[in-house]
């Protein structure tokens, strides 16, 4: 998606020298049903009130976008559809001038984009669907980027958790068509990321690491309950952390009469005794690799390939220029 083009102001290209057919009031100003060429080469066509473009209208750039919809003094206001030079398209609500609201956003690649908007950027809930392979977003976005409780929905399987920053994090679940669900959690994770020239600084980048845990039967999805429980869990394991350290710098402290104070190695018990869950090694138990053309669209895909959403971000949309008498 691009957004080409510039505002057409009489103030600085000189007295308007476009054309323009159609009806007038009695001060002579465009009032109702008119046409008008622009001396940037633009047109629009519609209806006008008290001089500026009110009510439904077509306006055609000169460098091949288009508008249809609604117009409210002069800005796009209301319902109507932008097709871009690239030939993706929006679709939906607009508020002055900009996408706001509902709508739908079908990117150069065939991505879609169906849910609410804010500014220009999607915010609030909405379905982003990858047109290769079908996976599927569905949940909540702030500024343009995932956050909050959300669910990715491949062919075979669905992740089901927490998104910061457009990234899976925190705890959450695979499911799996065959009937069962994997719990575990999402973790940042830096690495190392070398640069095009030896004597250039390793730079590191950060990426989500699932890290799973149990096994259960498949249970129902809810996202709030999902959140507010892992919150909690998450809360009870660090008091019950906080108690047990408490409860050794005590025992420390305060030996029993006739008894020499336990060393660290006497007081920690061995891991996988009663009491002390083993330890479990990262990636045990992982989420299986998806089948065959499914990898670049794993949770940590970003939105829109070649001539996507990434190579094709929001941007403010082309406003039409002032018109003259």
């Amino acid at each position: 998606m691009s957004d080409l083009g510039s505002d057409y102001d009489e103030e600085e290209q000189g007295p308007y020298l476009g054309e323009y057919e159609g009806e007038r009031n009695e001060k002579e100003e465009r009032h109702g049903k008119g046409k008008a060429t622009l001396p940037n080469g633009d047109t629009y066509e519609g209806m006008y009130e008290f001089g500026k473009r009110q009510g439904q209208g077509m306006y055609k750039f000169k460098n091949g976008a288009r508008y249809m919809g609604e117009y409210k003094h002069n800005k796009k206001h209301g319902q109507g559809a932008f097709i871009y030079p690239d030939g993706s398209k929006y679709e939906g609500n607009w508020v002055d001038d900009q996408r706001h609201g509902f709508g739908t956003y079908t990117y150069p690649n065939s991505d879609t984009y169906e849910g609410e908007w804010q500014s220009h950027l999607r915010h609030g809930q909405g379905v982003y669907t990858y047109k290769d392979t079908g996976t599927r977003y569905v949940g909540t976005w702030i500024n343009g980027k995932r956050e909050g409780a959300g669910e990715l929905i491949h062919a075979n399987h669905r992740f089901q958790g927490g998104w910061i920053a457009d990234q899976p994090q925190g705890k959450g679940k695979y499911l799996f068509d065959i009937g069962c669900e994997q719990h575990g959690q999402y973790v940042p994770v830096e690495q190392p990321q070398n640069g095009d020239q030896e004597d250039e600084e390793a730079q590191t980048v950060t990426i989500p690491k699932w890290r799973a845990g149990e096994i259960r039967a498949v249970s129902e999805y809810n996202p709030a309950e999902e959140l507010a429980a892992a919150a909690a869990a998450e809360a009870e394991a660090q008091q019950a952390e906080e108690k047990m350290e408490e409860g050794v710098e005590q025992a420390q402290e305060t030996p029993t009469e006739g008894e020499a104070p336990a060393t660290d190695a006497e007081a920690a018990p061995e891991e996988g005794q009663e009491g002390v869950p083993a330890q479990t090694t990262e990636g045990e138990g992982e989420a299986p690799a998806p089948a065959e053309g499914e990898e670049s669209q794993q949770d940590t895909v970003e939105e829109g390939g070649d001539g996507g959403e990434e190579a094709a971000a929001p941007s403010p949309v082309m406003e039409e220029p002032e018109e003259g008498d």
